[in-house]
This record gives C-alpha cells, sequence and structure tokens, in this order.
C-alpha cells in the first residue's frame, strides 16, 4: 500500500498528517527533556536529604547502635541510587534527546522540500489546466462567430434584393471566422493534449514521488519513536540491577540490627560498676529522747544524720561534691542528687565523669576502665606512627652513611634524638596509664570484655623485650620504650650493623645487653638481661597463653640474635600477642606450636582482629 495510489488527492490531508506527527515527535523530545530535568531534580533532592540526615561528630558514641549502623547504611545506598537517577538523566540526554532534536530538525526541513515540489506541481498542472480552458472559450468563441457568420452569407445569398457585392462581402466574412475557429479548434486540441500528458504523469509519477518520499520520512518519524521509547527504557534497566542492589544493601543493613546486643551495648556505655544502695535504716528517736531525758545529759539533741551511700563515697561521681547537711527530710534530698547524678552521668554533663581528672577517678569504675583503655590504645597508637617515622629516619641514616654522597648522616641524628625522646615520652605516659587501669582492675568490679582490657604480666621475666629499654611490669617505673638515640656510640654501631645486613629488610632494632646505667638516657634503673644464651625460644603453657591480637606475616627471614626473640622464615604467618610498645619489636607465638618470643616490626606485617 502506497500513498502515492491510496492517497492520490489527499496531499492537503498528508500534509497536515506529517505535520502533526513532526509536532508529537518534538513533544516527545520536550518529554525527555522534562524528564532529565525531574531526574536531576531528584537525584540533588535525595542527595541533600542524605546530607541532612547524616550523623553528626557529637553523635559519634551512638553509632554504635546497630540502628544507626543500618541508617547510615541506608543513607549511603539512597545516596547511590541519587547517583544512578543521574546516570539515567545523562544518558537521555545524550542518546536521546540530543539526536531526537537533530532528527526533528531533518524532518522538518524534508517535509517542506518534499510540499514545495508538490505545491510546484499541482501548481503547473493547474497552469495547464487554465491554458486549456482558455483555449477551450476561444474555441468556442470562434466556432459561434463561424456559425453566424455562415447564417449571415446564407441570408444574404437567398435575398434577391441585396447586390452582389454585399453578398460577396458576406462570404469573405464567412471565410475568415470559419478558418479563425479552425485555427482555435486546432490550439484547444493541442492544449488539450498537452493537459493530458501532464496530467498523467502528475498522478501517476511525479506526486506519487512526492507522496512517496512523505510516507518514508513519516514512517521514519514513527521507525525513531519506537527506537527511542525502547533506549529509554534500556537507560533505565541498564541501572535498575544497582538500584536493585541498593535495596538489597538497605534490607542487608535492616537485618543486622539486633537489639539484643544494642541491649548489651548501652549497658556497657552507661554501667557504673556501683552496687545498688542497701536499705534505709530506721533511727527512732523516742528511745534516744529517752536516754537523753533519763540521764539528764547536756548533751546535745540527736539529729538524723544524711544517709550515705555508695554515690557520696570520696573518689567516686559526686564525692567531694554533697557536703550539705540535712535534716529528718534527708532521705529526700539525698535521692533527689542521686537523681540528678544518674541524669548528668546520662547527658554527659561536664564535671560527672567527663575526664576531667587525668586518671579519670571521677567516673564510675566501669566508665573509668573504658576510658583508660581508650586512651591506652591512643598512645600505643601514637608510638606505632613514631616508631615508622623513627624507622625510616633509621633507614635514611643508613643509606647516607653507605653513600654519602646522598647526604649527611649527622642531620638526621638531632630528629633521631627528637623521635627518641617523643617515644620515651610516650612510653612513660603508656606506663602511667597502665598503672591506672591496673588499680582500676583491682578494684574488684569484673569488666565486661576482660580480654580487651587485662593485660597478663609476664612471668620470670621470661616474656621480657630483648631491649634493655623495655617496659616495666609495675606502674611505678617509667622506663624508656625505645633507644636512647643521644648515645652516639650504639647509635654508629646500630648503624653499623644495619648497613651490613641484607640490603632487602629493614634495619633491625638492636638490644643493649647486660646492666646499663647511662647517664645519656636519663634512665637510673637497673637493666638486667635475659638468662641463656642468644636465640633461646621461649614455650608458655597454654592455661597462661595470652590470647591473640592478630596475626602477622613476615616479610623477610629473621635469625635471632639477642635473648627473647624467636627466628621465622620469610612469608611465615604468626599470631600476634603483644602490639610494638615504641621500642621497634612485637611479640608474636607460633601458630604451629607454644613458642612465643620478640620479632622486628619492621620485618612483619600485621592483621589486628576487628574486635
Amino acid at each position: 500500500m502506497s500513498w502515492g495510489t491510496e492517497l492520490w488527492d489527499q496531499f492537503e490531508n498528508l500534509s497536515v498528517h506529517t505535520q502533526k506527527g513532526i509536532e508529537f515527535l518534538e513533544r516527545y523530545g520536550h518529554f525527555i527533556r522534562d524528564r532529565c530535568t525531574i531526574e536531576e531534580e531528584y537525584a540533588t533532592k535525595l542527595r541533600s536529604l542524605v546530607k541532612r540526615y547524616q550523623p553528626k561528630k557529637k553523635e559519634e558514641e551512638d553509632h554504635q547502635y546497630s540502628p544507626c549502623r543500618a541508617f547510615k547504611k541506608e543513607l549511603n545506598e539512597v545516596n547511590d541510587q541519587a547517583g544512578q537517577r543521574e546516570v539515567i538523566a545523562e544518558n537521555l540526554q545524550a542518546t536521546v534527546l540530543r539526536e531526537l532534536g537533530v532528527l526533528v530538525k531533518d524532518f522538518k526541513e524534508d517535509r517542506k522540500k518534499y510540499l514545495q515540489e508538490g505545491a510546484r506541481l499541482r501548481t503547473s498542472l493547474a497552469t495547464q489546466i487554465g491554458n486549456l480552458e482558455r483555449a477551450r472559450k476561444a474555441y468556442e468563441k470562434a466556432f459561434r462567430e463561424a456559425e453566424r457568420a455562415t447564417e449571415n452569407y446564407q441570408k444574404a445569398d437567398a435575398d434577391l434584393d441585396l447586390s452582389r457585392a454585399e453578398v460577396e462581402k458576406q462570404r469573405m466574412n464567412m471565410a475568415q471566422k470559419t478558418q479563425h475557429c479552425e485555427e482555435a479548434k486546432s490550439e484547444y486540441a493541442k492544449q488539450l493534449q498537452t493537459t493530458n500528458d501532464m496530467q498523467n504523469l502528475h498522478y501517476h509519477t511525479a506526486m506519487p514521488e512526492v507522496f512517496q518520499q512523505l510516507q518514508e520520512l513519516d514512517e521514519k518519524r514513527i521507525k525513531n519513536m519506537k527506537n527511542y521509547m525502547l533506549k529509554s527504557v534500556e537507560i533505565e534497566r541498564a541501572v535498575a540491577p544497582i538500584i536493585a542492589q541498593c535495596l538489597d544493601g538497605v534490607e542487608k543493613a535492616a537485618s543486622e540490627i539486633n537489639e539484643k546486643e544494642d541491649t548489651l551495648l548501652v549497658i556497657e556505655r552507661y554501667k557504673s560498676g556501683f552496687q545498688p544502695p542497701g536499705d534505709f535504716p530506721f533511727e527512732d528517736l523516742s528511745v534516744a529522747k529517752q536516754m537523753l531525758d533519763g540521764s539528764n545529759s547536756k548533751l546535745p539533741q540527736p539529729t538524723m544524720q544524711p544517709i550515705h551511700n555508695h554515690l557520696t563515697v570520696k573518689g567516686t561521681v559526686s564525692g567531694g561534691k554533697i557536703k550539705k547537711r540535712v535534716g529528718i527530710f534527708g532521705i529526700f534530698s539525698s535521692n533527689k542528687k542521686l537523681i540528678e547524678v544518674c541524669i548528668a552521668l546520662k547527658n554527659n554533663v561536664p564535671g560527672y565523669g567527663d575526664g576531667a581528672k587525668e586518671d579519670y577517678s571521677d567516673l564510675p569504675p566501669n566508665q573509668r576502665k573504658k576510658r583508660l583503655q581508650q586512651k591506652i590504645d591512643e598512645i600505643q597508637a601514637k608510638i606505632q606512627q613514631e616508631t615508622a617515622a623513627r624507622d625510616g629516619l633509621m633507614k635514611m641514616k643508613g643509606v647516607y652513611e653507605q653513600n654519602p654522597a646522598l647526604g649527611d648522616p649527622m642531620t638526621i641524628e638531632s630528629q633521631l634524638n627528637q623521635s627518641s625522646h617523643k617515644l620515651d615520652k610516650l612510653g612513660a605516659e603508656l606506663i602511667k596509664f597502665q598503672g591506672y587501669l591496673d588499680e582500676a582492675i583491682k578494684t574488684g568490679v569484673s569488666l565486661s570484655s576482660p580480654s580487651q582490657l587485662q593485660r597478663k604480666p609476664t612471668t620470670n621475666g621470661s616474656a621480657t623485650r630483648p631491649l634493655s629499654s623495655r617496659r616495666s611490669s609495675h606502674s611505678g617505673g617509667e622506663e624508656s620504650l625505645s633507644r636512647s638515640a643521644s648515645d652516639s656510640s650504639v647509635s654508629n654501631t646500630n648503624a653499623n650493623q644495619m648497613n651490613n645486613e641484607k640490603k632487602s629488610a629493614p634495619g633491625t632494632p638492636q638490644p643493649s645487653h647486660g646492666s646499663t646505667n647511662s647517664p645519656e638516657s636519663g634512665l637510673g634503673t637497673s637493666r638486667t638481661s635475659l638468662p641463656g644464651s642468644a636465640g633461646d625460644d621461649y614455650f608458655i603453657d597454654e592455661v597462661d597463653a595470652q590470647p591473640p591480637l592478630g596475626t602477622c606475616r613476615a616479610l623477610y627471614p629473621f635469625d635471632s640474635t639477642s635473648e627473647g626473640s624467636i627466628p621465622m622464615d620469610d612469608g611465615e604467618e604468626l599470631y600476634m600477642i603483644e602490639l610494638d610498645q615504641g621500642d621497634g619489636w612485637t611479640r608474636v607465638r607460633r601458630i604451629s606450636g607454644t613458642v612465643e618470643g620478640f620479632v622486628p616490626t619492621s620485618y612483619i606485617e600485621c592483621h589486628l582482629y576487628n574486635t
């Protein structure tokens, strides 16, 4: 079926139809444009929503609860969904809207060209038909004049009264009109033939071609409309799996909400460690009054003493704060003060357990242990960072000593001294807070997670670090955790030893054996080396085995060269029992046995358990 044959006489209707089709395609382009705008606005509003509900830094303590963690994950998933909506808008603009705008423009130009050609053909045919009509009218007029001239000649010829001249005149007029009629007839026949030929060409060849071009244009418009709709579906379907993953992530986050676990977290967070108060004693004032009346004592009248409980003991939350004497209604004021203290603890009011004291002794026992453990973890992290910086300086100094052209080794000496002083200070601070923690543990209140807070003391010094500057087992000691960088002879010896080792392995922290009381180091405590030869393995009892903090992998082979250290092979997996305290050594245990000892921290790659 073709428009040229079926709709040969519907040029105007086809013109209107193609115009409406292009306008419809253009309207669809406007729909895609507005949808892109809505998708972008939706994505922007989603991101703004996520940003508005992001947890505040001051609410970090609440982030440990499972609903808070789940909500944070949901915010992340919603933010990812916003990104996918932006992807939809970008792809629609790039692959649909842009092409559709170009296509509409081409369609308008092609339609205008085809319609102009059709109008030209119609005008030519109409002009030829006009010429035919004029020739027909001229022929009709000439024919009537010839008939009239013939009639006049016949009348004149029949009239005997007319002269021969008059008759000849009528005959000449008749001949002239007859000839003119023949000429008009010939012109009319010629125009008729031309018009018929042009009309056949117009309706069977020229206009069908124009109609066919308009038909192809309209079919192309419809086909592209279909393709763009399918492409829009493909664009949205491409991000559907990612959006589904986001929804799966929200579902997974919701399934991880655990009310029992949160209940334990609330207990861990707010547990004070105090025991509930005992019963209030009954004080019989009548008996005391009878005793006073019977003895006629001059003593002052007895008054009810304020009822003390565990919250008014010195060194606790409200110790030293409730000083006011109360009368017979003291029980109510005491309870009121107790309620105020509890509310203050809950809201973290300054002055009520905010860590104003260095040892956190103004906190409840359980909260005090938590704060002390957090402080110890912070100090240990600083020690690890400073140790890594010191190891880097030692490596740089060794490189300078091997190749003086690269730099002067003495320029590193002052930095090493500063690093050692920092490590000494951090080590002393660590020992001090560990003493505070041991003191808090001795109160007799059990911790909810003792494996994270308690540290088993070393026995017989067999697990002591192989360095001369090692941590003391009691809180009174302030021994240094790092080597004294100010001792230039020891530093030079260590540097030379490091240069003589394999270049692939970093420098090993060197111990100084025997009793030392070096004035340069600033330490006055006696240091005794371990019994036995270097490299002796230290075996522990499985009952006293300390739970591992994680695992580590040997980056380089290590040969035991000092007391308390153990050898290890390249790539060997070990349990990590105690973190590096700033002296460059880490306490490890073999996975396949009960052998413990120390290895250089720079020789291993550590992986702490997520506890």
